[in-house]
């Protein structure tokens, strides 16, 4: 099964997308889905809309892990990327893919098994569960530790 993992941003998307099959994950790829700044917000919604699309028609995941948002001290960036949150999960959902949100400290904590684990312990696990050797805190790191989090959910069981 192929899992998406997304860490949602209002102009850097990250994306890692996994394999499960008999218990063993595999990396397939991971990145950052860029948008300008630049252009309109209206505008950047439907680029952003328009990348999910396309990657999810690729890569044909059966399941689709987003990361809900951190409300940290400002407010203008958390409303940008609820509204991107909002653009990747009606997109999703049109193509009928089970969607599993999935907080920043629920990731740590099935990653880890520490709840407020470092970035670089989630890493350090992350290269594990994967056999790879992933350098550098990225989206794309969050988002792959987000499909790893959410492919040991008991739903992940059910669609097999």
């Amino acid at each position: 099964m192929i899992i998406l993992g997304i860490d949602p941003g209002s102009t850097r998307t990250g994306f890692g997308l996994i394999k499960k099959e008999n218990g063993k994950l595999t990396h397939i790829a991971s990145g950052v889905l860029e948008i300008s700044g630049r252009i309109e917000k209206q505008n950047r919604l439907v680029s952003l809309s328009q990348k999910i699309e396309d990657l999810v028609n690729l890569n044909k995941p059966k399941l689709v892990g987003i990361e809900r948002i951190f409300f940290g001290k400002n407010r203008k960036t958390a409303v940008e990327v609820a509204e991107a949150r909002g653009v990747i999960i009606a997109t999703i959902a049109k193509k009928s893919i089970p969607i599993i949100e999935i907080n920043p400290k629920e990731t740590k904590l099935a990653i880890t098994g520490d709840g407020s684990a470092s970035k670089k312990g989630v890493m350090k696990m992350i290269n594990l569960y994967l056999n790879i050797n992933k350098t550098g805190l990225d989206d794309a790191t969050d988002a792959l530790a987000v499909a790893i989090s959410v492919s040991n959910n008991n739903f992940v069981n059910q669609l097999h």
